[in-house]
C-alpha cells in the first residue's frame, strides 16, 4: 500500500491506498436488493439519468474541484486513475467537464442485468483480475460470495420519538445511540459542555469505529408524500487510485484503514461510523437524517438532531450550525462555538477558522407530522443540496 496524508487546516488524517487496500465492494448488490425489495420503478428507469449524465458529462463544481485537489495523491496514483481524472497531469478545475463513458456503460449494464455481472460476471473478473496483479487480495470468490445482510436497526427511544440508526457492525449507530441515552438522562436542550459529554459517552465502546474517509462518501435522506422514508449513505473511501478499464469503477481503498484491519475472522464484515438514521414521531417519520464525515459522522448527526429536536430549528438552520467533535481528548470546533465552554468540558481546542468538511456533510429531510408539510437542511460543507417536490 501507500501511503498519503490528507489535511484538513491543522487537522490531518494518513490513509493506504493501492491495490492491497481494496475491499469487496457492496454498491451494486445493495442497490439491486433495495430495488427489489422496496421500488416501484423497474432498476434500469433509475439508473438511466445517471448513466446519461456520465456520459454527456457534468461540470465539476467549487467543492468537487476542492476535493479533486485535496485527494490529487490518490486520483494520479497510477496511470489509469490520472487518465480518468487529471487533466494534463492536475486537478480537475471548477467548471471543467467530467465525462465517464464507462461509466455510464457500467450504470446501465447494473439497470439491465442487476448486480451479477460485478460479482460473478465479466466486470468482476476484470476488478479480480486487476487487483490481484497489482499485489491485492480480491479474489474471484471473494465477488461472488457477497451477500446482502438485511439487519433490525437499532432502535432509541428520545425526547417522545424514536430513533432508528444503522446497527452493528457498524460502530458509528451504536455511538449515537449511546450518546441520545446519555443525553435523555437529562433535562432540556444540551450545551456545549452537554453535547461533548454525550459524545464521550457514546464513545465507550470497545469496537474500534470504521474511517469512511473523506472524499468518496455520501449521504441521501428522502421523504415522500406516502410516508415512505429513506436513508442512504455510501463510501468508497478515498479511493484506492485503482480504476478498471472498460468498467467504469474505481475501488475502494477500505482495507487501507487502519482502524478496520487485523481484528477480524475470515467472512467477517469490516465496522463502519455509518449511521444513516430515522427518527419516528407518533408512528410518522418525521426526520431522515445520515452524513459523510469519517469519525466525525456520530457528532454531526448528534448536534443536527439536537438542534432538530431539543433546539426547534429548521433542518436547515441545524445543519448549518456551527459544530463541535471530541475525540482522544482534543475538541475541534468551527466558529460560532462556546471555546471557553468546550475547553473546560472537554480539553484543548482546535479551532478552524471556517465551517469544514471535517465536521462532515449531514443531509436532512423532515415532514411535519401535523401537517405534512416537507422540508430539508443541505450541507454546504460538502455542497449538499435540497429538493421539494
Amino acid at each position: 500500500m501507500t501511503h498519503i496524508v490528507v489535511s484538513f487546516e491543522d487537522a490531518t488524517q494518513i490513509f493506504d491506498i493501492g491495490a492491497s487496500s481494496c475491499a469487496t465492494y457492496g454498491a451494486p448488490a445493495g442497490v439491486a436488493a433495495a430495488v427489489d425489495r422496496f421500488g416501484r420503478m423497474p432498476l434500469a428507469e433509475l439508473t438511466g439519468p445517471a448513466a446519461r449524465l456520465a456520459r454527456a458529462g457534468v461540470r465539476v463544481n467549487a467543492m468537487q474541484a476542492y476535493l479533486f485537489g485535496l485527494l490529487a495523491d490518490v486520483v494520479g496514483s497510477t496511470r489509469e486513475a490520472a487518465a480518468h481524472f487529471l487533466v494534463d497531469g492536475r486537478p480537475l478545475r471548477e467548471g471543467e467537464l467530467l465525462r465517464d463513458a464507462e461509466l455510464a456503460d457500467a450504470l446501465d449494464r447494473l439497470g439491465s442485468e442487476g448486480a451479477a455481472p460485478f460479482y460473478t460476471g465479466d466486470i468482476g473478473r476484470a476488478v479480480s483480475e486487476r487487483v490481484c496483479a497489482g499485489g491485492g487480495v480480491l479474489t474471484p470468490a471473494d465477488l461472488a460470495e457477497y451477500r446482502v445482510v438485511p439487519r433490525a436497526p437499532l432502535h432509541r427511544a428520545y425526547r417522545g420519538r424514536e430513533v432508528f440508526t444503522n446497527p452493528p457492525p457498524s460502530a458509528g449507530g451504536r455511538r449515537l445511540v449511546r450518546a441520545l441515552a446519555h443525553l435523555e438522562a437529562t433535562h432540556g436542550a444540551p450545551d456545549v459542555a452537554g453535547v461533548a459529554a454525550a459524545l464521550r459517552a457514546g464513545d465507550r465502546d470497545p469496537t474500534p469505529a470504521a474511517a469512511d474517509r473523506l472524499g468518496s462518501t455520501t449521504h441521501v435522506s428522502v421523504l415522500d408524500a406516502d410516508g415512505w422514508a429513506c436513508s442512504v449513505t455510501c463510501s468508497n473511501g478515498t479511493g484506492s487510485g485503482v480504476t478498471v478499464p472498460g468498467t467504469g469503477i474505481h475501488l475502494n481503498n477500505m482495507l487501507g484503514e487502519h482502524d478496520l484491519v487485523g481484528a477480524y475472522a475470515v467472512g467477517e464484515r469490516l465496522s463502519s461510523s455509518m449511521a444513516p438514521t430515522v427518527v419516528r414521531r407518533d408512528g410518522t417519520a418525521e426526520l431522515v437524517l445520515g452524513s459523510a464525515g469519517s469519525n466525525r459522522i456520530r457528532s454531526a448527526l448528534l448536534q443536527v438532531l439536537v438542534n432538530v429536536v431539543d433546539r426547534g430549528m429548521s433542518p436547515q438552520e441545524a445543519v448549518d450550525a456551527p459544530r463541535l467533535h471530541v475525540e482522544r481528548g482534543i475538541a475541534y470546533a468551527e466558529p460560532g462555538v462556546d471555546i471557553a465552554a468546550l475547553e473546560a468540558a472537554a480539553g484543548p481546542v482546535m479551532l478552524f477558522d471556517a465551517p469544514n468538511l471535517f465536521f462532515g456533510g449531514c443531509q436532512a429531510v423532515r415532514r411535519d407530522v401535523r401537517t405534512g408539510a416537507l422540508d430539508g437542511g443541505a450541507d454546504a460543507r460538502r455542497c449538499g443540496g435540497v429538493v421539494v417536490s
